[in-house]
């Protein structure tokens, strides 16, 4: 919902880009030719539903083609709206050159509640959304793939793709028309986690560098943290239970639709997870922890990082200066507006931006699509041979060690983890680690770089816009 006297989603985008640009060297041609959306497709069609014939609007937006196919989430949702969609589709080409994945930027909507309606009906109702979108090649393999988002996840991905079979029988790439599919549909192993997990590694990328950690008045790492999270969705629960688990932190605070949970001394995420299982996605009624009823108002509680996870403009110039957490990372995108963005710079917070703390999905989303355009599983070709040279290794250093008489043996659970080949599930891993390491310290060389640069938002913008650039100058633009 749009507050009275701050921008919408969509203009805050514009002002965060504006705000970069006029940092940059870009003739106001080219600057206009990569803010601007190239279209934006409408579709209403009817489902018979229920004795009667019921029907839905939709969306996909593509924002730049500077690099196809185009990529970008289906989000279901009531609130899904043109300019809400062409605003991700922006975020998503932003996003999408920060990282370095080879696509423009797109997005999808439906204007639906898919808790109102039955599987079944959702089935028939997904099929014709996507048979709408795919006769326009608004879905396909080398022109516009999508992916879940809110409101979306495999099952619906896996509707998609076989309506695309279905339409394109003798396309041999026709998998790679969306991703997020599960597994055994074509899918890859880390891809529901991969957002959260970005989270989590995105994270530790940032306190990997104590100058960056002072900058937001934190010292340390990772382990101790307290964490308030915004959202236990799909991206949400993750970072939560991936930060708190692996890496020490303490979550104190889950703010959902009906209110929070808070628990200075930690929450097990995945207890509340089962528990909201159990109660169509509520808090309330969770036995460990209190329970407060304006969840909104959890925003504003004293933590080290805050993770907004669910929508956008959740924090906006109403709360903004109440918000005191010195580390924000946007696992949503969009959830601070671009008012806000102003009063936490000024008060000292630091903000590390939707753009690329959210690019887990898209990054594990492109190794999908490569998996499915190789016709092969990663690691199928090189996991046992990974496994026979360490082998080989542990055998001649376990011979030595007898022929030389120097008595030590090799702890068992070292030999384990050494002779264990990677297979897709880790390989996957390493490249979304990678992929937010390397991401992190090209916006670092920016933030740190330049004068003028004063925040990893206007970095991370820089970053993306002149990689869009040069595609479009190296095109003739």
């Amino acid at each position: 919902m749009q507050r009275q006297g701050e921008p919408s989603f969509r203009e805050s985008v514009d002002l965060m880009f504006r705000r970069a640009v006029r940092l940059m060297d870009l003739s106001p041609g080219l600057e206009e030719k990569i803010r601007v959306c190239n279209s934006t497709y409408t579709v209403r069609f009817g489902v018979r539903l229920r004795g009667k014939i019921e029907t839905f609007t939709g969306y996909r937006s593509v924002h730049s083609e500077h690099m196809e196919p185009v990529k970008g989430g289906i989000r279901y949702a009531l609130s899904v709206h043109q300019d809400e969609v062409e605003a991700l589709a922006a975020l998503m080409t932003y996003k999408c050159a920060l990282v370095e994945t080879p696509f423009g930027g797109s997005k999808g909507g439906l204007c639906i509640d898919p808790r109102a309606w039955d599987e079944h009906e959702l089935e028939q109702i997904t099929r014709r959304f996507a048979y709408e979108l795919i006769k326009r090649d608004l879905i396909h393999p080398a022109q516009n793939v999508p992916a879940p988002d809110m409101g979306t996840g495999e099952r619906e991905m896996a509707w998609i793709a076989d309506q695309y079979a279905r339409m394109n029988t003798t396309d041999i790439n026709a998998k790679a028309c969306v991703t997020g599919k599960p597994p055994h549909a074509g899918g890859i192993q880390g891809r529901v986690e991969a957002t959260g997990r970005g989270v989590q590694y995105a994270l530790r990328e940032f306190f990997r560098h104590p100058e960056d950690v002072a900058q937001a008045k934190l010292s340390g790492g990772l382990e101790g943290k307290r964490i308030v999270v915004q959202g236990l969705g799909n991206v949400g629960f993750h970072a939560a239970k991936f930060l708190s688990e692996e890496d020490g932190a303490k979550v104190i605070a889950v703010i959902e639709r009906d209110g929070a949970i808070v628990d200075e001394t930690g929450i097990d995420i995945a207890a509340l997870r089962q528990h909201m299982d159990g109660t169509k996605g509520l808090v309330a009624g969770y036995p460990h922890g209190r329970h407060v009823a304006d969840g909104a108002s959890v925003l504003e509680m004293d933590c080290d990082i805050l993770i907004p996870a669910a929508m956008e403009g959740v924090i906006h110039l109403g709360n903004a200066a109440r918000i005191k957490a010195p580390l924000i990372i946007e696992a949503a995108n969009g959830p601070i507006t671009f008012g806000a963005d102003e009063i936490l710079r000024q008060k000292g917070a630091l903000i590390i931006p939707d753009m690329y703390a959210n690019a887990g999905g898209v990054t594990v989303s492109y190794f999908e699509w490569v998996k499915n355009l190789s016709h092969i599983r990663f690691g199928r070709m090189q996991r046992r041979a990974e496994e026979a040279r360490s082998r080989l290794l542990i055998e001649e250093l376990e011979r030595l060690s007898s022929d030389k008489g120097l008595g030590w043996t090799l702890a068992e659970d070292f030999k384990d983890r050494f002779l264990t080949g990677s297979d897709e599930l880790a390989l996957v891993r390493s490249g979304l680690d990678d992929t937010m390491r390397t991401a992190y310290q090209s916006m670092r060389e920016v933030w740190h770089g330049r004068s003028d640069v004063e925040d990893l938002r206007t970095a991370a913008y820089i970053v993306s816009i002149d990689r869009v650039a040069k595609t479009y100058r190296s095109k003739g633009l």
